[in-house]
């Protein structure tokens, strides 16, 4: 997998490439939001960098773990100041609320962090490059600040050609905040144990701190979505199965372009259905009731099939709100209803999803 990611970088007027996997002593920064459903980057972060996390930083949690705040990442400290972690390299924004904005008050813990000679790394919308305080201050310390979603794409798709041998598999979901990227890491990962030649490509900023590489797609003017993420595909070819992350929902209110221009853009021959059990509504709005299961499989082999054929092979359950017999109630049902493999791949590991994603290549490239 690629190092490298767009990012802006200091006080340049354009992105830079920054190797965001050379960080080997992060502190991620969640200062009052750790127990909130924005902290996503700072969990996805803990579950698949903990070996370059070196504290989290919240001040209401000093003297914590993470293990005991997030319930991942073990003895990693929760320290209430940079400092507290000598060796840090980065300071990762570990937030990922709607809007994107970049709380004030966290600005001087972010300067501290700058004046000891550490680089920001940030994947919201407020870009740290366009702050005149921290841009002098990054340019006094010699400290970088990284704008994961910063990005100079401007390429209109053009209907390419993947090579025969290729398999794309794109996580799909009925909401947002489901767990999209979550199955395409564990897919990913489950399948190169296995010995396939696989790999996760990331389309948010949280997929892009972990894995390196990717396109903030949420962030790309709307002409060149398709083309950034078709760029992103003819980039790696040489992965035979490729899990790409999916964004949004194509019945969302708000988000539907994001995810339709992903959606053709990478022109998945297999997609896996990503949903949490229990949500009848839209997330943050409540009057929006979500579309029954049934109805979006038929609508994302529809409309991913305008640029590719395409068909739903697996399902993805996110089931934190059940206990472990409601889970298995809902496997059964789901798999009933729809007639597709089903699993959390939380509790029950991505095996079932992979046995998907072998048979589907069995059947399409042979």
């Amino acid at each position: 997998m690629s190092t490298r990611t767009d990012a802006g970088v200091g006080s340049q007027s354009e992105p830079a490439r920054v190797d965001l996997l050379g960080y080997k002593n992060i502190v991620i920064l969640t200062d009052g939001a750790s127990r909130s459903s924005s902290a996503k980057t700072a969990t996805g972060l803990l579950r698949y960098r903990q070996q370059d996390i070196a504290a989290v930083l919240d001040r209401s949690e000093k003297g914590t773990t993470t293990g005991q705040l997030f319930g991942v990442g073990g003895d990693i400290p929760v320290v209430g100041s940079v400092a507290e972690a000598p060796d840090a390299d980065a300071l990762f924004i570990g937030i990922a609320p709607a809007g994107g904005k970049l709380p004030e008050a966290w600005k001087p813990i972010m300067l501290e962090a700058i004046s000891s000679g550490v680089d920001i790394v940030s994947g919201l919308h407020d870009f740290l490059v366009n702050d005149g305080q921290l841009v002098a201050a990054a340019s006094q310390h010699e400290a970088k600040l990284i704008d994961v979603r910063r990005n100079r794409e401007h390429t209109v798709a053009g209907h390419a050609t993947f090579p025969a041998n290729n398999l794309r598999i794109h996580t799909v979901g009925h909401d947002c905040s489901v767990g999209k990227m979550v199955v395409s890491l564990e897919l990913a990962n489950e399948l190169q144990q296995r010995g396939a030649n696989a790999r996760f490509l990331a389309t948010g900023q949280t997929g892009i701190m972990i894995g390196g590489d990717g396109v903030p797609v949420d962030c790309v003017v709307a002409d060149f979505v398709s083309g950034a993420v078709e760029q992103l595909l003819l980039r790696n070819t040489d992965a035979e199965i490729m899990l790409i992350e999916g964004q949004g929902s194509l019945s969302h209110p708000s988000f539907s372009g994001v995810t339709l221009g992903l959606l053709h853009g990478c022109a998945p021959q297999g997609l896996v259905l990503c949903y949490e059990a229990g949500r009848t509504a839209v997330k943050e709005l409540a009057h929006v009731p979500l579309k029954p299961l049934d109805e979006l499989v038929r609508l994302y082999e529809t409309v991913g099939s305008l640029r590719y054929p395409c068909r739903v092979i697996g399902v993805a359950i996110n089931g934190r709100k059940l206990d472990d017999a409601a889970l298995d109630e809902e496997v059964g049902r789901v798999q009933d209803e729809l007639g597709l493999p089903a699993c959390d791949v939380y509790r029950h590991g991505a095996g079932v999803l992979a046995d998907a994603v072998e048979k589907f290549r069995a059947e399409v490239i042979g």
